[in-house]
């Protein structure tokens, strides 16, 4: 599993998706959202805004991908 980390509360998935390299674009990320695959918490989300904080989870492609923010390493 990736870790990702956050400095502020939450993340949108889309940046999320883009900030651990598992796509390359927005554009990318909000066609495989809308698509249907991608897994939040291990159910499907077609929202590209939807936010994830410290704890959170997603899946693409069989990768998986945590978020944790800068307080929890502190």
């Amino acid at each position: 599993m990736t870790e990702i980390t956050i400095r502020d509360e939450f993340i949108k998935l889309g940046q999320a998706m883009k900030l651990a390299g598992a796509v390359e674009s927005g554009a990318d990320a909000k066609d495989v959202i809308t698509d249907g695959k991608v897994k939040v918490n291990g159910e499907v989300d077609t929202r590209r805004g939807r936010k994830l904080y410290s704890g959170d989870k997603f899946e693409y492609q069989g990768k998986e991908y945590s978020v944790a923010s800068r307080q929890d390493r502190s």
